[in-house]
């Protein structure tokens, strides 16, 4: 998928509150008060169906989506369950469901009591389901080793009874050694192959732990919002009959789009980098003002609207079809 982005500047008009924190964590519209506009730059990637090389996957920045090693780290953070494959004694690849935790750097941390054959080269697949809407997943090869020292047994260990607050053998802890990982961020799509050095620097996202809660809040009680985000930030020539947001992130949101035309996916980013749950709903609010102002007519949308769309292959014509209510 190529990428391209187009600039545009939102123009908030802010209630009076704007700008203040609250206590109340919730999506509620602004007070509509006109006055003095805000003007903020922000810009909205599209995806062509050029898929994405080794050589221009940095468009991520730009694009305002997290990098793949960014998506990849924060995949495995939030799973704990996968699929490890390797070699047996006699040649054949085996694939077994694994639990595992992550350390700092997001090393797999495997229990197992199994022996393996001299080729200690594995792979584990993790997927995370994102609303029912979408499964974005990596894949990450290396080694299968045992902890260096002391130090890092106990390390791992209380890697492990954090992320399942139980117990474990020391002898029967491993290690995935990374060497690179493969990022998807759905079936049916090309990957993006991430280095080892990369996906150890990355940074999962800071919305990770909360971004479902939101993403389900926002889809059921702010979906006349979602649908106006269609009509107002979107240049469509079709008529949307069902929308939904997939998953959020520091950098923005994506919306599920059906029509009779097909299924599309479009990327919304926000005015500005977000760092918890306030500064997201915060920003939500202030894009679904702009909106509703922009619909009413009391402001010119003055700004370029999204012109491309990317298909979703294989995708029924409805989320019900799917049991995605």
């Amino acid at each position: 998928m190529k990428l391209q982005t187009q600039s545009f500047a939102l123009n908030l008009l802010p209630s009076p509150n704007f700008g203040k924190p609250t206590e109340k964590r919730e999506f509620v519209p602004l007070k509509r008060d006109p006055s003095r506009p805000i003007s903020l730059r922000c810009s909205v990637s599209t995806a062509s169906d050029t898929p994405l090389t080794a050589t221009n996957h940095h468009l991520s920045a730009s694009s305002h989506k997290p990098f793949p090693a960014e998506v990849s780290r924060s995949i495995m953070e939030l799973s704990s369950v996968g699929t490890l494959s390797t070699l047996t004694h006699d040649g054949w690849p085996l694939g077994v469901g694994v639990r595992f935790a992550v350390d700092q750097e997001g090393t797999p941390v495997l229990c197992l009591n199994r022996t393996f054959s001299p080729d200690k080269r594995s792979a584990l697949h993790v997927q995370l389901e994102q609303c029912g809407l979408r499964t974005p997943q990596c894949t990450i090869q290396g080694s299968i080793v045992r902890p260096g020292d002391d130090n890092a047994l106990k390390r791992l260990s209380a890697a492990w009874r954090k992320k399942f607050g139980e117990e474990v053998e020391e002898d029967s802890l491993y290690v995935v050694a990374v060497d690179r990982v493969l990022q998807m961020e759905d079936f049916m799509e090309d990957g993006i192959w991430v280095a080892s050095s990369d996906y150890k620097s990355a940074t999962p996202d800071p919305l990770r732990n909360v971004a479902e809660d939101i993403v389900n809040q926002i889809n059921a009680n702010n979906m006349e919002d979602i649908f106006r985000f269609c009509n107002v930030y979107v240049d469509l020539d079709f008529v949307v009959s069902e929308t939904k947001m997939i998953w959020m992130d520091r950098l923005g949101f994506d919306l599920r789009v059906w029509s009779p035309r097909g299924v599309y996916d479009v990327r919304i980013p926000f005015p500005m980098e977000v760092t918890d749950e306030k500064g997201a709903k915060s920003s939500f609010n202030g894009m679904s003002q702009l909106a509703w102002e922009v619909e009413k007519s009391y402001c010119p949308a003055d700004f370029d609207k999204v012109k491309l769309l990317k298909q979703v292959v294989g995708s029924s014509s409805s989320s019900s079809h799917n049991g995605r209510q």
